[in-house]
């Protein structure tokens, strides 16, 4: 061990680092791309508004795939922040929600979503400007 893995207690001397996103070897990076990227963003956001059975969800979020969303919801349950509930019938229900850390990364992902779509009207004047400026003359 080296010693900037000393022991302290039960945790590394390396563990008891705050955690910073910006840093190669952080967990919180891996954490913040499953909630960031487009499927995950999306599927948060939906559970978002409650609980949602596996094909309901693959509908609300359009265009994901099966096995994209599958992916997804893995990453998402492993990382806290999806609940899945799997219930003993025939067929075979499974139910995802979020978990209370789920439902706070989630609120606050719905936040940058609705501001976004409240100013879509300024990006898409910004992309035809930038264009214009970008397109060669005939």
């Amino acid at each position: 061990m080296s010693t900037t893995q000393e022991r302290t207690g039960d945790r590394t001397e390396e563990e008891d680092l705050p955690y910073d996103v910006f840093s190669r070897a952080c967990p919180s990076r891996g954490t913040l791309e499953h909630i960031t990227g487009r499927w995950g963003a999306l599927t948060l956001g939906a559970l978002y508004e409650g609980s949602f059975r596996f094909n309901e969800l693959r509908r609300r979020v359009d265009g994901v795939s099966e096995k994209m969303l599958s992916q997804t919801l893995h990453a998402l349950e492993r990382d806290g922040l999806v609940h899945r509930e799997a219930q003993p019938t025939n067929p075979p229900r499974v139910d995802y929600e979020l978990t209370p850390l789920g439902r706070e990364v989630a609120g606050r992902l719905i936040t940058l979503i609705q501001c976004l779509e409240g100013r879509m009207d300024e990006v898409l004047a910004s992309r035809e400007r930038y264009d214009a400026q970008r397109m060669p003359t005939a």
